[in-house]
């Protein structure tokens, strides 16, 4: 194993980039994984085994039977109840001995799996298990012709497991990048001065630009950071905007006196934060589960794309903005960025809190219910859990602000109203085990009868929907089972919330009670939909409850 630690920055990603290149061209590149964070699957280590065995079967055909003959055998391999290791263990491992034992030609060498980022990956015990299985697997096998190639900067749950005799760490750090960037930054000017009728013209006039005093300064000024480097470039010659009509020539000066990337984020990001719905567009992007295109950001948003586009055009230098609406997803240059924006005491007004992640999860919530439903509304969940995780934030006091916000808008979004969301909501997280949500079920049972009471009450005609139609993504309940004590004030409060939402469904709704059947509070048990609960579903749990 040999594995590259660096900064952030350092050039990490087009090394490890280049490597896979060249070992393709011979035939020797088994698979490559190249984590980032905040996109999904790409940082976590769900897919990874899968990601591999499927690239191994295409670069060695001579290994598809073995892994098709694991699948078969163990049908369930690819499921989430499996350990990443035995996935690794029998579909990407053992069919490479197998095809190994076959014959396989060895002529070009051993082969290699590139992984990077491998501290961008979430799942850090995933990260602990996958490099000790492979340090035992090559302990195992010593003279087996597989390389791993590993990117990542140094975080304590990596170094920790690397420091090993198998392994050839080396610090990117230690070699100087300043030839390389000077390279780089020469051939960049070059190119921009060809398509720049402004830069052609100072030339003209004033000689080279920039000139080598400015090189020297830039370059001293970057500090072998390759993502610096690539951004200040950016930030220097991006298009001048009816915001800020200052030109390459003016840019560079100021780009030097910039402390470091968080100057020339903050810098960047004041060019748009101005505009309408600047900080939602930005939290958005930082905090989605998985990258969207402008289109699809605006319609989670219930803004017009053109809004999005105004925003994103001033940020070219930090934020990658695909060419239509439609097609190509908006993401972050850099890792840095998310790292930037999620420090309050970095990005100061820039700051996205964690707390945002309730405002996705209620986006996403009520795409559900419009037409044509959003595809991205599946990950509601997801963003549900990373707000209630214990610790990022006072939930309680976010709920109240949440709810007083969606009260007093200035601005009212046509949505499905919150109270249905935090509804579903509230009783999802009945399921959650305690280390995963900072409240009780006594909070949490009078809150979702609450909900449910003004939900139903609500005038908007999507509730009825909200009542009898199950949701179109999947809200798994896992089973857990427990004892809740309930104090006379807790069951007082709920069962009024209860009687005002049966009131109203009575009311509203009749035909939806006389197709499901109600409890009478002799059953030993109330069971909701484990998968797709409806409105209904949640009102019948409540009455259960209380006649228990």
């Amino acid at each position: 194993m040999l594995s590259w630690n660096e900064d952030e920055g350092s050039g990490k990603s087009a090394i490890s980039l280049e490597i896979a290149k060249i070992y393709a061209g011979s035939e020797r590149l088994l698979a490559s994984f190249f984590f980032f964070r905040n996109s999904g699957d790409r940082s976590r280590m769900n897919k990874f085994a899968a990601t591999l065995a499927a690239q191994m079967a295409a670069a060695v055909p001579a290994t598809t039977t073995f892994i098709q003959a694991a699948l078969d055998a163990e049908p369930g391999l690819l499921t989430d109840g499996v350990s990443l290791t035995v996935q690794l263990e029998r579909l990407v491992y053992a069919p490479f001995q197998a095809a190994l034992e076959q014959g396989l030609d060895l002529s070009g060498g051993p082969f290699v799996i590139v992984i990077d980022g491998l501290d961008e990956c979430e799942d850090k015990q995933g990260v602990v298990n996958f490099i000790d299985h492979a340090l035992n697997f090559f302990k195992e096998h010593p003279s087996i012709p597989l390389r791993l190639f590993i990117a990542s900067r140094v975080e304590e749950h990596i170094r920790s497991r690397l420091e090993s005799e198998q392994v050839i760490l080396s610090d990117l750090n230690s070699h100087s990048a300043h030839g390389d960037i000077e390279l780089f930054l020469r051939a960049s000017f070059r190119s921009a001065a060809a398509k720049d009728r402004v830069i052609q013209s100072y030339v003209r006039a004033h000689g080279e630009w920039p000139t080598k005093l400015d090189m020297a300064k830039l370059i001293r000024h970057i500090k072998g950071s390759f993502v610096l480097a690539a951004t200040i470039f950016k930030f220097i010659v991006q298009p001048a905007t009816e915001e800020d009509p200052s030109t390459p020539m003016a840019r560079l000066p100021l780009a030097l006196e910039m402390n470091g990337l968080d100057g020339l984020y903050a810098r960047t990001l004041a060019r748009s934060q101005h505009l309408p719905h600047f900080h939602n567009i930005i939290s958005t992007i930082a905090l989605l589960e998985r990258p969207l295109p402008i289109i699809g950001i605006a319609r989670l948003l219930r803004i017009e794309a053109f809004e999005v586009a105004h925003v994103l055009l001033n940020l070219q230098a930090i934020i990658h903005v695909p060419g239509t609406d439609e097609l190509g997803e908006v993401t972050l240059c850099h890792t840095s960025l998310l790292d930037f924006l999620a420090t309050k005491s970095r990005s100061g007004p820039f700051f996205v809190p964690p707390s945002f992640h309730l405002h996705l999860s209620y986006y996403c919530f009520a795409s559900i219910y419009e037409k044509p439903a959003h595809d991205y509304g599946n990950h509601f969940s997801l963003h549900w859990r990373a707000f209630a995780k214990a610790g990022v934030c006072d939930f309680i006091d976010e709920i109240e602000q949440f709810k007083a916000q969606a009260c007093q808008s200035q601005h009212p979004v046509n949505r499905l109203p919150y109270h249905a969301f935090l509804c579903t909501l509230f009783l999802y997280s009945f399921s959650l085990r305690h280390w995963e949500i900072p409240v009780g079920v006594p909070y949490l049972l009078t809150e979702c009868a609450e909900q449910l009471a003004l939900a139903v009450e609500h005038p908007d005609h999507r509730i009825q929907s909200w009542l009898e139609n199950q949701l179109s993504a999947a809200l798994y309940f896992p089973f857990i089972q427990r004892m809740e004590q309930l104090t006379e004030d807790t069951y007082g409060r709920v069962k009024h919330s209860l009687e005002r939402a049966s009131n109203a469904i009575y009311a509203k709704f009749p035909g939806i009670l006389e197709q499901h059947r109600q409890p009478t509070g002799r059953e030993n048990e109330y069971t909701i939909g484990r998968v797709l609960p409806t409105g209904i579903d949640i009102f019948g749990n409540g009455p259960w409850l209380v006649l228990n």
